[in-house]
């Protein structure tokens, strides 16, 4: 059975110099579901059940949340296996807070949290492709992907025919 490795810290941190300090979390402990889909439907990243989200954090080896006032305004989680691969996805951030540095500050702790794997890959929405671009991010030539429904994906700029 592989180790797991949750961590539990809380800290505050500034955002880029605004003076604003937001708390950081890296425990699903406290995480309220319903709250985090929301924040999803809203960043707009899509409709994302609850219970899924439960789920897809729980097997996630590193997560992050961010809060103002008890409100989360941030998240991100990265499946990875300790070793080769580290998969960042499911960044999301408040409408009301983006542009403050938050999206970049979940990415940097993700990455932070996955040094020592051979690779560290990241799922972008299209269009966001320029914002990973400048956190070091590079295109993949040899990404594939098999989707649910293939129809929508193909559809939204997801995957292409050939």
């Amino acid at each position: 059975m592989a180790t797991r490795f949750w961590l539990t810290s809380t800290c505050r941190r500034e955002s880029r110099g605004t003076g604003t300090v937001f708390d950081w979390v890296d425990s699903t402990e406290t995480i309220n579901w319903e709250e985090l889909s929301n924040l999803y439907r809203i960043a707009p990243l899509g409709e994302k059940k609850p219970a899924d989200l439960a789920v897809t954090f729980a097997n996630s080896r590193y997560t992050c949340f961010v809060f103002d006032a008890g409100t989360l305004i941030g998240a991100g989680r990265a499946l990875a296996d300790g070793i080769d691969c580290s998969y960042i996805c499911d960044v999301a951030v408040h409408p009301e807070y983006q542009g403050l540095g938050i999206g970049k500050a979940i990415v940097s702790r993700l990455v932070e949290l996955s040094q020592g794997h051979r690779k560290i890959i990241l799922y972008a929405a299209p269009g966001k492709e320029p914002f990973y671009r400048k956190l070091g991010f590079k295109r993949m030539k040899t990404a594939m992907a098999i989707f649910e429904n293939q129809a929508l994906a193909l559809e939204q700029g997801l995957v292409d025919e050939t």
